[in-house]
């Protein structure tokens, strides 16, 4: 991700009425994470009897899942949202349970249907969620715990490791207070439905609600389903005047509030990508 500092700002009203600053012309960096696959524990050749949900999953992809395991035909459990009477929050609009398909492993029975897989996931977010931990955290940083939940996907999909979702928590923070743009890629990979670590140009001009790069604040909706971790990283960050962040390689995470470094480890950033996709000889 490629990060710019933004030259002015101004105050604006955002889509949910609170003041925020907004800034023109900013360009952010981060990180994607890459896609586990889909986990069924099974006993021997018979139906699966449980099914894994990783943290960091779309509902997409916990869908197909869900299809998966219980042998129906694909986009069943998509179908079945409408009708499943799922218990979200008002800010989810249009049911949108992304967000609260919370990542455990979840029993399969033979009475187990898409309907009632998606209301346990929904059932186990709001008991993690609507504890007075959350909601005191959520609170102590000026927001209410969808936003908290929303923020907690981004971190889930933009830290490289569990010790990094803290920073990554203060970078969101940071750059919302000071009216930049939050400019991260795993909003552009959502937008678009994938998950890569290259953004282009022409990614961060498409069009979409979701296009932290072009829109300011919070993204409509989380992102993904994030467990925990990220979730404490999201309502408890770490002190730190951080804007950028990008994971040069493996394992090397570098975040600072000096745009001029940030753009040598970007610059590093882009020599190890060209380095790994070059053919061996």
């Amino acid at each position: 991700m490629q990060m710019n500092t933004p030259p002015r700002s101004t105050i604006r009203l955002t889509r949910r009425g609170r003041v925020a600053l907004i800034a023109t012309g900013a360009v952010v960096a981060g990180t994607a994470v890459a896609v586990p696959l889909l986990s069924l524990e099974s006993e021997g050749d018979t139906r699966p009897t449980s099914l894994v949900i990783p943290e960091g999953w779309r509902s997409g992809q916990i869908y197909e899942a869900v299809d998966k395991a219980l042998a129906l035909p694909v986009g069943s459990t998509k179908k079945s949202i409408a009708k499943a009477g799922l218990k979200l929050p008002n800010d989810a609009e249009g049911n949108q349970p992304e967000g609260y398909l919370f990542p455990a492993t979840y029993p399969l029975e033979k009475k187990s249907t898409p309907a009632s897989l998606l209301s346990f996931m929904v059932n186990t977010a709001n008991q993690k969620f609507n504890g007075a931990p959350v909601a005191a955290g959520a609170q102590r940083n000026a927001m209410n715990v969808y936003q908290a939940v929303t923020i907690a996907s981004i971190v889930q999909a933009e830290a490289a490791t569990k010790a990094d979702m803290g920073k990554v928590a203060r970078v969101i923070f940071n750059r919302l207070e000071r009216g930049m743009p939050l400019q991260m890629d795993s909003t552009i990979n959502y937008a678009l439905n994938r998950a890569t670590l290259k953004t282009s140009s022409s990614d961060t001009r498409v069009e979409s609600p979701y296009n932290s790069y072009q829109r300011m604040g919070l993204p409509p909706t989380p992102i993904d389903n994030p467990g925990e971790d990220a979730m404490r990283a999201a309502i408890n960050p770490p002190p730190g005047d951080w804007l950028y962040f990008v994971t040069v390689k493996p394992g090397d995470t570098r975040f600072t509030a000096n745009y001029e470094e940030h753009q040598r480890n970007v610059a590093e950033f882009n020599a190890a990508q060209k380095t790994s996709t070059q053919p061996k000889k």
